[in-house]
């Protein structure tokens, strides 16, 4: 494997010929669109095959498979293209396996909402461990809010990859509430009737673990938000379900600010089965420009939370998306678009415009022009991702959770092929 920064005068033929690989396998991989066009300081993941298999009449994934000691789950992996077709091609050309093997075993979670493209979904599904699905709600009274997720149940299952219910304070009205949150956290009863019943749809959907989502918890609910933790972990260890907490990004004890307070990361994480340290948004919709996930602040996030949690419950928070500012950025007014990683590029090519990369924050930025006005976009390329994984192998963590599964990023998938081994949760 190796990771290519493309150069004025490359072209995508010329980079294949470099490596010995094939174009259709360079485009796929990073996404790229048909013509396979791509623009100066872009990163591209080559993966260099070792086994390749020819297919032949009356092959399966399984009897592949069996011939060379791997899985039907490697191979598609290895060959992504196949979660779009129904039958094995002769003479269709498979890597069974690249030059990198996988050194890591690691659970990969990632977030979906229903509306999610299922081609898209399935695409991704198969580097997963487990399937966070966006969300649940309750009413004042304990009634269940649902979202339509039948769909996202069944294509988890059929990839054997793990579903899991997410709780949090949104509405009726599809917003966030915190006085909502506040009710919850201080009656007992009102606890009791949710969880609950959330337990009994959980058995009846077929759901394996809860995803406890409560951002913005009022300071002085943060030992009643505790005792909702674990609670819930008593009820749902009951009926065999496990419960991950997501954290805000702190540094120390002394954080302050209402994101930050409420997050005891010593008693949360001992009372949840595992938890993800939510290491994204520095760059955000009403900030000023800068990286989504700068890898200093985020080292530092981990540093501080392998001094409060067992490392093997820690979840380590993967963005999936970057920002386009207008500029100048004018506090209180510039409201950052949030875009995909792979229409970030994109949009550079459009513009005719080189990727740069900053070595500080180890993310990919460029600026462009459109129709008078300048931009600047932070996002996230297989470099950036490359460090944050580096990390994660770095400091022993449990897995990875992906916010969110929403929009295409072929070359984290590429990376994550050749790095990890989904670890499956039955």
């Amino acid at each position: 494997m190796d990771i290519y920064i493309v150069q004025r005068g490359d072209t995508i033929n010329s980079i294949a010929r470099r490596y010995g690989v094939s174009v259709q396998r360079l485009i796929s991989d990073n996404g790229l669109d048909r013509q396979g066009r791509i623009v100066p300081g872009q990163a591209l993941i080559v993966l260099i095959p070792d086994q390749i298999y020819t297919v032949r009449p009356g092959d399966t994934l399984f009897s592949i498979a069996v011939r060379f000691g791997t899985t039907v789950d490697a191979l598609v992996r290895n060959n992504p293209w196949l979660t779009y077709e129904q039958v094995l091609v002769p003479g269709r050309i498979l890597t069974v396996s690249f030059t990198q093997k996988p050194a890591s075993t690691a659970r990969i979670n990632g977030y979906a909402y229903p509306n999610i493209s299922l081609t898209l979904l399935r695409r991704e599904l198969p580097f997963l461990s487990t399937l966070t699905i966006f969300g649940y709600g309750f009413t004042d009274t304990g009634e269940l809010i649902p979202p339509d997720d039948d769909i996202l149940l069944f294509n988890a299952k059929s990839a054997g990859v793990a579903p899991i219910l997410l709780l949090s304070s949104i509405t009726e009205n599809g917003n966030f509430s915190s006085e909502r949150s506040s009710l919850l956290f201080n009656s007992p009863e009102l606890q009791n009737t949710v969880l609950n019943s959330l337990a009994q749809v959980m058995q009846q959907k077929g759901y394996r673990g809860l995803d406890i989502d409560f951002e913005f918890v009022l300071p002085e609910d943060s030992q009643a938000f505790l005792g909702f933790v674990q609670n819930a972990v008593r009820i749902m260890h009951s009926y065999g379900f496990f419960v991950n907490v997501d954290l805000a990004p702190k540094s120390s004890d002394e954080q302050r600010g209402l994101l930050y307070e409420a997050h005891n990361y010593a008693a949360l994480g001992a009372a949840a089965d595992t938890v993800l340290l939510m290491t994204y948004e520095w760059g955000y919709t009403y900030g000023p420009p800068m990286a989504v996930a700068p890898i200093g602040p985020v080292t530092t996030i981990v540093d501080y939370a392998l001094t409060q949690i067992p490392t093997d419950k820690i979840m380590l928070g993967i963005p999936n998306y970057g920002y386009d500012w207008t500029l100048p950025f004018e506090k209180g007014i510039t409201r950052a678009e949030s875009i995909g990683n792979e229409y970030a590029v994109s949009v550079a090519i459009r513009a005719g415009v080189p990727v740069e990369y900053d070595e500080a924050s180890q993310a990919p930025w460029f600026n462009y022009i459109n129709r008078d006005r300048d931009h600047v976009v932070w996002f996230e390329d297989v470099r950036s991702i490359g460090t944050k994984f580096d990390l994660l192998v770095r400091s022993g963590l449990r897995g990875m959770g992906y916010w969110n599964l929403m929009r295409p990023f072929s070359a984290n998938w590429a990376l994550v092929s050749v790095m990890f081994t989904p670890q499956k949760v039955y």
